[in-house]
């Protein structure tokens, strides 16, 4: 029997409370449209300078799903999931079109130095720490993603572990793109463990 998504969008509370990681998935495709509703809500994750240097590569064929799996140490949810996403980040690209980001309320003159201004700070960054700032930025569209995802009824299991490298050349990704997780994404078939969480006072202090 196919399971399928909920047409019902749950609150952000809703959806925190509801999210599990999942590993086995039904194999149903995920609508296009349903998608990129959720990497468009995703892409309003806040930005310093509205830069988003966050990018996505959804792998849903099945040849590629094997190979991304060989260089995930062969976790399982990658070949079991109708969907994973690669969230990198592309640092060169967002200064290149820094343009694009700076808000068209600032025009003319005021727009032109708001871009010098971004593309004069980051020329001060090593490449480094350029790049560690769009890995930072990028984990912030990593939750996002992650909250999204369930709120539109659809399961996740994000992945830290994997050989960077060989996922870069197999999608061909920029040389100096960093990649914070690869999602598994789909219709779960499991309910995973429940949230077991630090109390508030343990986490949390008021001065």
């Amino acid at each position: 029997m196919t399971i399928e998504a909920s047409p019902e969008i749950m609150t952000v509370t809703q959806a925190a409370e509801a999210r599990r990681s999942i590993r086995t998935f039904e194999p149903t495709p995920i609508p296009r449209e349903h998608m990129q509703e959720i990497l468009r809500v995703t892409g309003l994750a806040p930005s310093p300078w509205n830069l988003q240097p966050w990018r996505f590569v959804v792998v849903e064929d099945a040849e590629t799903k094997a190979k991304l799996q060989e260089a995930a140490y062969g976790q399982a949810q990658i070949g079991n999931a109708p969907s994973v996403i690669v969230l990198y980040s592309d640092m060169s690209d967002a200064i290149d079109t820094v343009e694009e980001t700076v808000h068209p309320g600032m025009r003319g003159a005021q727009g032109d130095k708001a871009a010098a201004d971004i593309r004069s700070t980051f020329a001060a960054f090593s490449d480094a720490d350029r790049a560690a700032w769009g890995f930072a930025e990028s984990n912030i569209a990593l939750g996002f993603l992650l909250l999204t995802a369930q709120a539109h009824g659809y399961n996740t299991s994000p992945m830290l572990g994997f050989q960077p490298e060989k996922v870069k050349e197999l999608l061909g990704l920029p040389v100096d793109a960093r990649i914070p997780a690869l999602i598994a994404i789909g219709v779960g078939t499991e309910e995973g463990f429940a949230h077991h969480r630090h109390p508030l006072e343990r986490i949390a202090r008021f001065v």
